[in-house]
């Protein structure tokens, strides 16, 4: 029994000394190797790899837009009666200035016309008259307005203007065109009330406060409308025009 008991206690003391020596090894850092081969085969596994970036071109649609000029393009009308913006002329400038002349147009494309039998047309003649847009009456074009000139000046003031040919007015050159015009406009001053408020109220200033003038309208009311002769004197102005309002406006 004894006998038994030695080996038993020889295998004992014998594990313990191998778990010590294997513990020893671990601290000491013999298995930070084995730590340090293992990452990289966790990395491989876990790490995907280098991403691809995929760049998807679109296909260049068919454009499906409606040109701005079919706005102004009537539908299956007179060919020779579209806009000049919805035809596209072969001008001659060689023409003769006021005679007669004739171009051959063709209308542009999304455009639909027909001719005096009502059949589809592409291709027609129109008939104008040989002058530049800018030589046009003034009733053939719009022109911007100014509010910042003076209507009531002498000489009279003019400002340039940025002019635009009306829709269905045919002409040579561009449509749009700078021109010197008169000052032209008006602030809602009316004539026949300043005039009345002078024959009235002259004396105190009350046509002069009505056109936006209250420095002179103020010299009226303390001087009593300068004793009547300027109270005179404002009717006849403003009965002939010469005094007008303070903005440089025109009457109504």
């Amino acid at each position: 029994m004894a006998a038994a008991a030695v080996p038993l206690r020889t295998l004992r003391r014998l594990c313990r000394v191998l778990l010590f020596l294997f513990q020893f090894y671990i601290l000491s850092g013999g298995g930070s190797l084995n730590l340090e081969q293992s990452q990289p085969l966790a990395q491989s596994i876990k790490d995907p790899g280098p991403t691809r970036t995929f760049t998807v071109v679109p296909r260049a649609a068919e454009s499906t837009d409606i040109p701005p000029y079919v706005m102004k393009c009537p539908s299956n009308g007179l060919c020779s009666r579209l806009p000049a913006d919805c035809v596209e002329c072969k001008t001659n400038f060689s023409c003769v200035y006021g005679k007669p002349v004739t171009f051959d147009c063709t209308v542009k494309p999304s455009v639909t016309c027909v001719d005096q039998d009502f059949k589809s047309q592409k291709n027609f003649i129109i008939n104008m008259t040989c002058r530049f847009c800018w030589q046009l009456p003034e009733t053939d074009y719009e022109c911007s307005n100014s509010t910042s000139c003076m209507t009531v000046s002498c000489p009279r003031q003019r400002y340039i203007a940025n002019c635009t040919v009306r829709d269905h007015i045919h002409c040579l050159g561009n449509r749009t065109f700078p021109k010197m015009l008169y000052c032209n406009w008006t602030g809602g001053y009316k004539w026949s009330t300043a005039l009345a408020l002078s024959i009235t109220l002259g004396g105190f200033g009350a046509d002069r406060f009505y056109l936006g003038q209250w420095r002179e309208g103020l010299g009226k009311l303390f001087s009593f409308g300068g004793l009547g002769i300027w109270t005179l004197i404002d009717v006849l102005l403003i009965g002939v025009g010469y005094v007008g309002p303070a903005d440089g406006s025109l009457y109504i």
